[in-house]
């Protein structure tokens, strides 16, 4: 079978969609699939193309058996949201020309990951012009993203409050027009399909693809000691960690909220791990606060990850409100792979919400934004002991978060789709 991935984001970038794609793509290999990624080059999550790439050519490699057609894009260096209209839309000009390069190589499949949906059309066109069959996969919904954290801005009278609504109601529309051409949707959450149906997808086109872990890489039984001491930490400290993505949505002032209300507790330490489009606006604010239990680290390699979760006493998945049911926070799943006690701020009737509900004790769950109840959160499990790992969260993650599970059913669905053996 012939697979094509169309996506923004591609290893070796370290975090979210782009580490997800380049490990998808290598499993597919391995499930003897011939394997194309159009994608850009690796810039995420420090809004800066790595090196040795380059931003403005077409460049061509093969990564773990992976034909790779990396598209020139422009990455502002700070990002609007006009800014990040043209970074999207820069990419879906310049990989239309890949997509034109790959016309006749007639694949199977076609595989776009929103975001963006700027490229919905274009792989809508090239899906009709090869007869491959058309998959959009929903890491993101990047419209309800915008909309939920308020990124289209607001109004500031009525006429101006009417406008954005029809303005709304028009990019609504056009997502649903979208959406229902492809020929299979598949998200990585419950509460994302049931979103995918409201918008008027076919539940019959919907696939199930979560992200997953390597559960047999993170587990309980790394020890984190070596990296706490090279750190600069006593082995009494309490580390509170943050891994990801520095961005807005993450709404992690919140942190350094909660890091000022535990400052006369010498013992934790809030570390920060990552990097991203916010970082420099957060490490300034922490040092206007005169925080001094507050460290900032850079992304890991993935080799170290398990390493640095052992580290932690206690993990922090945050989100600003509006945000946790179009954007599902991919950190989590190392974590609970790990077996690690983790703090998470969203809704209860929201997709973690329901996972808290159904697995108590999985994690500690509380309203984002709240600064108190962030902080009361905190210090309740700063209190219990967790030198042991979350039972529970391990084996939520061996259950349905084991890799190789995910990718052979994705697999089977593949095959159902193209009716061809694989």
């Amino acid at each position: 079978m012939r697979f094509m991935l169309y996506s923004l984001n591609y290893a070796p970038e370290l975090t979210g969609i782009g580490k997800y794609n380049g490990e998808m793509c290598a499993e597919l290999v391995k499930r003897n699939l011939d394997v194309t990624a159009v994608v850009a080059p690796p810039y995420y999550p420090e809004w800066k193309i790595h090196k040795p790439y380059r931003q403005y050519l077409y460049q061509r490699e093969l990564n773990q058996a992976v034909n790779l057609i990396r598209c020139p894009l422009y990455v502002p260096k700070k990002v609007t949201t006009i800014k990040r209209i043209i970074h999207l839309a820069s990419f879906a000009f310049s990989s239309s020309f890949a997509l034109l390069s790959k016309l006749f190589s007639k694949p199977d499949i076609i595989l776009l990951v929103q975001p963006t949906l700027f490229c919905a059309p274009l792989a809508l066109l090239y899906a009709k012009l090869t007869g491959a069959k058309s998959i959009m996969h929903i890491q993101d919904y990047e419209v309800d993203a915008m909309l939920g954290l308020g990124l289209l801005g607001e109004a500031s009278n009525n006429h101006k409050s009417q406008k954005n609504s029809t303005v709304v109601r028009l990019i609504k529309k056009i997502e649903c027009w979208l959406s229902n051409r492809f020929d299979a949707v598949s998200t990585i959450s419950l509460s994302m399909i049931e979103n995918a149906i409201a918008k008027g997808v076919d539940k019959d086109k919907i696939i199930y693809f979560p992200n997953w872990s390597d559960t047999e890489f993170v587990t309980p039984a790394t020890c984190g000691s070596a990296l706490k001491q090279e750190w600069g930490f006593n082995s009494n400290d309490k580390i509170i960690l943050y891994a990801g993505n520095i961005g807005k949505k993450q709404g992690l002032e919140l942190v350094l909220q909660a890091a000022q209300n535990c400052s006369d507790n010498c013992d934790i330490k809030f570390v920060l791990v990552g990097a991203g489009a916010h970082v420099d606006n957060l490490k300034n604010l922490a040092k206007n606060m005169q925080l001094d239990n507050v460290f900032f680290k850079p992304l890991q390699a993935w080799e170290r990850v398990p390493e640095m979760l052992a580290l932690a006493d206690v993990h922090l998945v945050v989100q600003n409100k509006g945000a946790a049911d179009a954007v599902l926070p991919s950190k989590l799943t190392n974590i609970l792979s790990a077996g690690g006690h983790a703090l998470v701020t969203a809704e209860k009737n929201t997709e973690l919400g329901n996972i808290a509900k159904n697995h108590p004790g999985i994690f500690t769950l509380v309203e984002p934004e709240d600064v108190n109840a962030f902080t009361a959160g905190l210090q309740t499990m700063v209190a219990n002991d967790t030198s042991l790992h979350n039972v529970i969260a391990r084996e939520y993650a061996t259950q349905y978060l084991a890799k190789d599970k995910i990718l052979d059913q994705f697999v089977i669905n593949l095959k159902k789709l193209t009716d061809k053996s694989v």
